[in-house]
């Protein structure tokens, strides 16, 4: 992703760049770990016509995309999406999702969406409630980067074909049937606050609606965890 904006100024069309190994990756809230030889690091950076709020639905697009391109190698029944932006490979994490965009006005001037894949290798002594898991550790197929990313590519225009033509209502659906945990008690931390209910939607704007005992909650960034905790 600093490659992506580094060359933001060159580029005039969608361009996808990939890293072969990464020391230094990042995801949400700054957490930092290596990915080894073997596994996708990559980024597209492109310039839509369109809101901050319209960029970020590209989140949803981005993991539909994902969710295509695994079930190529693996049976699409393991697979499921995490909100916000995680895919799950029997309910381990097999893949994250991180946007970045940059803009001052009501447009914005560039987007990018960096993606990270566990083709053969899953990092280990990580602490998380969804431990990483590879698709080849799984039983997928083994697939090099570059071979994924081709199929990645191609899924990805056909769902931004989608949310042009048809509109985000359209991703959110699509999204909404790999979902994981939809219609079940999941458990969202916001800083301090922990708030439980059952996972009922992602409404228009792309929040995580929980029906509460207190009502229908939309949560707009949370940690996840299923279950009740």
């Amino acid at each position: 992703m600093n490659e992506a904006s580094r060359r933001v100024g060159d580029i005039t069309a969608p361009t996808w760049i990939m890293a072969r190994q990464q020391t230094a990756s990042r995801g949400r809230r700054g957490k930092v770990w290596e990915t080894p030889e073997g596994n996708l690091n990559v980024t597209l950076i492109f310039k839509p016509l369109c809101t901050p709020q319209i960029a970020a639905q590209r989140s949803f697009l981005a993991a539909n995309a994902l969710h295509e391109a695994l079930s190529v190698y693996i049976d699409r029944r393991v697979l499921t999406l995490k909100w916000p932006n995680d895919v799950l490979l029997n309910g381990g994490k097999v893949a994250g999702i991180l946007l970045e965009s940059s803009g001052k006005e009501a447009f914005i001037d560039w987007l990018s969406v960096g993606i990270g894949v566990n083709l053969i290798h899953a990092p280990g002594n990580v602490d998380n409630p969804f431990p990483p898991v590879s698709l080849a550790g799984e039983g997928g197929g083994r697939v090099a980067p570059e071979d994924f990313l081709v199929t990645l590519a191609d899924a990805f225009a056909t769902h931004e074909a989608k949310l042009e033509r048809m509109g985000f209502d359209r991703i959110r659906r699509d999204w909404l049937a790999n979902a994981a945990k939809l219609g079940e008690t999941i458990t969202a931390i916001q800083g301090a606050e922990v708030i439980q209910g059952i996972f009922d939607t992602v409404d228009k704007d792309g929040n995580l609606v929980l029906i509460t005992a207190k009502g229908p909650r939309a949560i707009a960034a949370a940690d996840i965890f299923f279950g009740e905790g």
